[in-house]
């Protein structure tokens, strides 16, 4: 049994500056670590080795200090390493690569490739994918939990799912991408550390990964970057300190209403004219890729259809929406009041359960016969999943985790990209067609809804499809995420470690329901189970845009607040004046969270009331 982990190395974002003369990045100076969702994946294996005794190899494509990276994975057990390295892999998106990192694979023959969810300084989740579709191997997604059965030659996984999770099995060789939970995050000693240095690591050239060497690198990618443009968060700052709780909660509430956070809470949905049903102009349709979440279609599909109207009305065309193994009769019709001006519809029984593989089968026998000017994903496991192995079967570009969508000049998609932990976005622009990108949900606004639409629905050959190789044994739904996910509440309040016990968690979301609002967690809050690791809000979880954020008992690391960039105003409840929350946060009650919450919560119940009479 042999087991190849992916790593990457990449820069502490935390310290990363941004030089506004130059507008580039400054690197010089920050210091590196391995990504730690591969952390995560290299401390699987190690666990997965001591039941198996499996043998285990490092990989990884970078500069040659990436070396220690791959040093850090022999002191923590694995038994060798790769180290692809060469100026022909420099500038590298996604898909060059995966190319690159499945050449390197291929040599080894591994029985079970385990690679980190995303990387924190891209946020794409997209090389995972891409390597297993480029090697014809099936891969589960956002594992937290797995077993190999070596004699039958099998895996059994927990995955999660945007509303809850799944087990599912698969047979050997696979892929896995793994997120928290999946293995303590645990860091060799120093003295390993100094043992794996005398440890031989291959190296690789792109010569000796054979073909081609023009399909790696910059030149290999199909996907640009244009010029970087900085991200400035500029907040209030304000303290409200040494005052009673109802003077300070009353101090909060004035200044909220102020800001203008209560004058909108229902829906941030945009009326537009409908006018005629667009057709397909010269072009090719915008296609948007369809979620369904417990039978409806998703908030992000909704979304994605408001934005692709406006996009489709600068390049005169339509948009489509594809719904592969949906209840096509009753979804079609929400489609098309939303923006679709044409549902492609798929019906297999094959497809009456997420499988990437046939969703990617499918949509690349659409995508040949029909010829779209794009495709737009949600940036959620399924739609990154999916996206990522259509764009490596069929050689495309694909922006991921997109937080906006232009059209310039020369009529090209323009894909706006945060990296770095948001301290940057990045337009980029793919050198393929059709253009694809997954987009961040919460961050677009869907239209309102135009119930009078009759939808037009066009029929997708899916062929004979295969049977699908990831079974599923088991779906657990949790019905709250779908109807108040994160990405899409007005208002979101998220509990820290600080409230003390689970117990305590009830406090904060009685204030979220007064305010019809949604709850979320900081990492360790999801880390100890005191609510599930969908609404985990941060670097390695969810970045969010409420209007209103509150932070009750969170300490506020930049690990955490990273994720609330977009956010609208941001409120703090903390008794530590230290406490880094305050300075991410406009305005903040320095106190006690149990007497500042109830008391901020019978106030917000309040003014709801009156603004109902």
């Amino acid at each position: 049994m042999k087991i190849a982990v992916c790593i990457k190395q990449v820069p502490v974002v935390s310290l990363l500056k941004f030089d506004h003369e130059t507008k580039r990045l400054v690197r010089e100076g920050v210091p590196s670590e391995v990504n730690p969702f591969d952390v995560l994946a290299m401390s699987a294996a190690a666990t997965l080795k001591g039941a198996t005794g499996a043998e285990i190899v490092a990989i990884t494509m970078g500069p040659p200090d990436a070396r220690e990276a791959l040093a850090q994975c022999i002191a923590m057990g694995a038994d060798a390493a790769v180290h692809l390295v060469d100026r022909a892999f420099a500038g590298a998106d996604t898909l060059a690569t995966a190319r690159a990192l499945s050449a390197a694979l291929e040599r080894e023959a591994p029985d079970l490739i385990l690679c980190g969810l995303n990387s924190v300084d891209a946020e794409t989740g997209q090389v995972g994918p891409e390597i297993a579709e480029l090697m014809g191997l099936p891969h589960v997604g956002a594992v937290r939990r797995l077993e190999l059965n070596v004699d039958g030659r099998e895996l059994m996984a927990e995955r999660l799912t945007d509303i809850g999770h799944e087990r599912v099995s698969c047979p050997l060789p696979a892929l896995v991408t793994v997120t928290e939970g999946i293995a303590p995050e645990v860091y060799p000693s120093r003295e390993a550390m100094e043992a794996a240095q005398d440890t031989p690591i291959a190296q690789l050239t792109a010569a000796d990964l054979g073909g081609d060497v023009s399909r790696f690198g910059v030149e290999g990618s199909p996907t640009a970057v244009s010029e970087i443009r900085p991200v400035e968060i500029d907040r209030d700052g304000i303290v409200i300190r040494d005052k009673p709780v109802d003077e300070s909660v009353e101090e909060l509430l004035t200044y909220l209403d102020a800001r203008g956070v209560f004058e909108v809470t229902a829906s941030s949905a945009v009326a537009e004219p409908r006018g005629p049903r667009r057709e397909r102009g010269d072009a090719g349709a915008i296609w948007v890729f369809c979620e369904v979440l417990a039978g409806e279609i998703g908030p992000v599909t909704r979304e994605l259809l408001g934005r692709a109207r406006g996009l489709a009305a600068e390049i005169d065309t339509s948009v489509e929406a594809v719904l592969l193994g949906g209840d096509v009769g009753r979804l079609a019709g929400a489609l098309a009041a939303y923006g679709a001006d044409r549902v492609l519809a798929a019906e297999d029984v094959c497809l009456s359960l997420f499988d990437a593989e046939a969703y990617a089968t499918v949509l690349a026998e659409a995508v040949r016969t029909e010829g779209p000017y794009a495709l737009l994903f949600p940036s959620t496991i399924v739609g990154r999943d999916v996206a990522s192995r259509l764009a490596a079967r069929l050689g495309l570009g694909l922006t991921g985790d997109c937080i906006g969508l232009e059209i310039d000049a020369e009529k090209r998609l323009v894909q706006l990209k945060p990296a770095f932990g948001g301290n940057i976005v990045a337009p980029i622009v793919s050198k393929t067609m059709p253009q694809m990108a997954t987009v961040r949900p919460g961050v677009l606004s869907a239209l309102q809804p135009d119930w009078s639409v009759e939808p037009v629905v066009q029929p997708l050959r899916t062929g004979r499809l295969p049977e699908p190789r990831i079974k599923l044994l088991e779906s657990i739904s949790d019905e709250s995420l779908a109807e108040a996910g994160i990405e899409h509440a007005w208002a979101l309040v998220v509990v820290g470690m600080g409230v003390g016990s689970p117990g305590k968690v009830g406090v904060a979301r009685e204030l979220a329901e007064a305010l019809g609002g949604a709850i979320g967690a900081t990492r360790d809050v999801v880390d100890a189970g005191w609510l599930p690791r969908q609404v985990q809000v941060g670097l390695s979880g969810k970045a969010v845009a409420p209007k209103l954020y509150v932070a009750v008992a969170v300490r506020g690391p930049y690990n955490h607040t990273v994720g609330i960039r977009k956010a609208g105003t941001v409120v703090a409840i903390n008794n530590n004046a230290r406490a880094p929350i305050f300075k991410a946060a406009d305005i903040g009650i320095l106190g006690d969270y149990a007497e500042v919450v109830p008391a901020l919560t019978t106030a917000v119940k309040n003014r709801m009331a009156a603004q109902r009479i």
